[in-house]
């Protein structure tokens, strides 16, 4: 099930978040982690469009948007594999059609997940934040 996310989520989707990063992007320093983390909880989750995935009662996935970009898709890890990654971008799809996502370049479980639903792109940036380089990948809804 798919529902809109509460403030009383939080604590749930900060951990996933936690997680799901230090699985996919075990290359970004510790620092730069914590900074992001207290940045998702005070101010990205505030700001974007989240929705959450329940399985069994509990939060196992969210994805954040903010018009049609993916500010940030996270899949528990004990249930990656699952379809729920999926599930969430096919609900982001249906409610905005064709969307962007912004995925580090040593980030290779997202950019497999981004590839293998259909997300395409070469464009590389620079994260201001990190100093990482980041792919940029768009997805065209059919019409």
């Amino acid at each position: 099930m798919i529902r809109t996310f509460k403030s009383e989520d939080t604590d749930a989707v900060i951990a996933i978040w936690r997680s799901a990063s230090e699985l996919a992007h075990a290359f970004l320093p510790a620092a730069f982690m914590d900074e992001a983390e207290k940045l998702t909880r005070e101010v990205y989750l505030q700001q974007a469009e989240t929705w959450v995935f329940i399985r069994g009662g509990k939060i196992v996935g969210f994805i954040g948007l903010i018009d049609d970009y993916i500010g940030g898709l996270f899949v528990d890890p004990s249930h990656h594999g699952e379809g729920i990654g999926r599930a969430l971008v096919d609900k982001a799809v249906a409610e905005k059609g064709s969307l962007v996502v912004e995925v580090f370049v040593d980030n290779a479980i997202g950019r497999r997940f981004y590839a293998s639903y259909g997300f395409t792109g070469e464009k590389q940036v620079m994260d201001p934040h990190s100093g990482f380089p980041l792919l940029q990948l768009t997805y065209k809804a059919s019409a």
